[in-house]
């Protein structure tokens, strides 16, 4: 069924050649030639993931509107990031109608694949890619989703997943990476939040601060992984790391808001925190996006340490322009956020002292200043 789904979209993809990383920074994806014999040019690809190098420096960001101003990206070379984690609504393509060629969505993929400053990060950083909502392509989508099997193919080809790469033998797009030498192991775990989704509890207050668009849901037989890539994250949580970031493209510890989170199932985020508790999972960090806006977040008592959050978005689409245009300035109130929220286009950076054995983790500012910003002690991660 999956060499089915990648050639149904590998038939029909046709992205810019101009887009293409320089070949002998590419990762090796194999054949760019349709099942049919037709030439289409090659994917998305980004430069060649070092899995012994020790990593210093990531950049995470989400929520990057591909007909927006694309300047940021400039920006984020200028960091000289070793890795670029790139964690959902990577364009905005939502399918309007039952296409299973995805017109839309491919649109999306073709307009970003023609970005030079998109360009100019791929060709200089190593980049791992997970899908939110509107790069799945049904906004808040789940795995009711008629189309996910089609829009996963689309994926495995715009991201250049190589031949052997596991996704591509699965369901779903989740991942994981352990990167540099022992002493210095960072892993990267990439969560599908999407495609085995049960629907969500539509809220009774549409718009109501705190119930904006859904509401939490008790149902036991709800899931946001799944029971294969449950399993999956128990496995992966249980191997040595000195570093872990779990990437999340929704907000797992925010309480504030009623858009899309973990809080809508709280049972699936109890068992969450379950899974990294019963792993002895420490040094772990989450990340996430979504939101159009940025913050930190901390909340010592769910699992065995304090257990830190980053929100990074949105790199082009950020909620200070609807607020400018509607009035607003209310704030969410959250238990768990550390200071302020920033609204304005943002991205977030890592930077590890395994000197020192700290993480210091900031939120950039379009011109590239920390507006947020927490030092964290690995040694507090246990």
């Amino acid at each position: 069924m999956k060499s089915f789904r990648f050639a149904v979209a590998a038939s029909a993809m046709m992205l810019a050649a101009c887009a293409t990383a320089p070949r002998e920074a590419s990762q090796n994806m194999g054949s760019a030639n349709a099942p049919d014999g037709a030439i289409v040019a090659a994917p998305m690809t980004s430069a060649l993931l070092d899995m012994s190098k020790s990593l210093t420096r990531i950049v995470f960001a989400s929520c990057a509107q591909q007909n927006e101003d694309q300047s940021i990206w400039d920006r984020i070379a200028a960091e000289s990031p070793e890795l670029v984690l790139y964690m959902g609504d990577n364009v905005y393509g939502d399918v309007r109608s039952s296409d299973p060629s995805l017109p839309e969505l491919k649109a999306a993929y073709m307009r970003l694949a023609q970005s030079q400053p998109f360009a100019r990060v791929r060709a200089a950083a190593p980049m791992l890619t997970v899908w939110d909502d509107h790069d799945y392509g049904m906004n808040d989508g789940g795995g009711d989703y008629a189309l996910k099997e089609q829009s996963e193919a689309l994926f495995e080809y715009v991201w250049a997943m190589p031949a052997d790469d596991v996704r591509r033998a699965r369901p779903g797009v989740y991942g994981s990476w352990m990167i540099g030498e022992e002493g210095r192991r960072v892993q990267i775990i990439m969560l599908d939040t999407r495609y085995f989704r049960s629907p969500l509890k539509k809220t009774d207050e549409y718009g109501a601060r705190g119930k904006e668009r859904w509401l939490p849901d008790p149902d036991p037989a709800k899931t946001m992984l799944g029971e294969a890539q449950w399993a999956w994250l128990a496995d992966e949580l249980k191997k040595p790391a000195d570093l872990r970031l779990l990437v999340s493209s929704i907000q797992v510890l925010s309480e504030g808001h009623g858009w899309e989170a973990w809080r809508e199932f709280p049972l699936e985020r109890q068992k969450l925190y379950d899974t990294i508790k019963r792993a002895g999972a420490d040094n772990l960090i989450v990340l996430s996006g979504d939101r159009h806006s940025a913050a930190l977040y901390e909340n010592d008592a769910v699992i065995d340490y304090p257990l830190f959050e980053a929100t990074s978005s949105s790199l082009n689409l950020p909620a200070s322009v609807w607020r400018a245009q509607s009035g607003e300035t209310w704030v969410e109130v959250d238990p768990n956020r550390l200071g302020d929220m920033y609204f304005d286009a943002n991205y977030g950076v890592i930077e590890i002292d395994w000197a020192d054995r700290a993480v210091d983790v900031s939120i950039r500012a379009k011109d590239g200043a920390a507006v947020l910003s927490k030092t964290i002690e690995l040694s507090t991660l246990n």
